[in-house]
């Protein structure tokens, strides 16, 4: 692998769009941050074939329009800290559509189509998934979402954090 600083090139097939949420938890409190859609690629990444996480920003899901069947590349540094990114690599540059998928070919089902603006999943709100329902059934979905969490523990000692990922729809 290499450094964290040093991007890596990637190329695949879509296989799902979701939103990028990182959630804060303290006590009672939560904390919502929206950083924009991952890609599911099945393709790829630093000359290994294999599935990966990409983390893109709101304004180039805009541009693009990103959905399940595009083939895309582009260049992306793997993540710093694992812990609260489900991505494996994110700061993504150099996007490119290689080939739109067809929808007259085929019509795909409507949770995997192309993803609604930020706002809306922030308005619909999140309800916990059972890990195993979000990989059997939810990886492809518009509306799945696999989160990071960070939870504060001791509220005397708000360094003190424990960090997991969970599932929501």
């Amino acid at each position: 692998m290499k450094p964290l600083s040093e991007k890596i090139s990637w190329k695949g097939s879509i296989i799902g769009v979701q939103p990028r949420i990182r959630l804060l938890r303290s006590f009672d409190q939560r904390n919502h941050n929206y950083m924009g859609y991952s890609l599911l690629v099945s393709g790829v990444a630093d000359d290994q074939e294999r599935e990966f996480l990409v983390g893109i920003g709101k304004a180039a899901q805009a541009k693009y329009m990103f959905k399940a069947g595009d083939v895309v590349k582009g260049d992306a540094c793997p993540v710093a800290d694992n812990r609260t990114e489900v991505v494996e690599f994110y700061k993504t540059s150099k996007l490119e559509i290689i080939e739109k998928s067809n929808p007259a070919v085929s019509t795909p089902p409507s949770w995997v189509g192309i993803p609604p603006e930020l706002e809306i999943y922030r308005q619909r709100g999140h309800r916990r998934l059972d890990a195993r329902t979000y990989a059997a059934h939810c990886r492809q979905c518009i509306w799945g979402c696999f989160m990071p969490v960070e939870m504060i523990i001791d509220q005397w000692k708000p360094d003190k954090i424990q960090y997991q990922s969970l599932c929501f729809r």
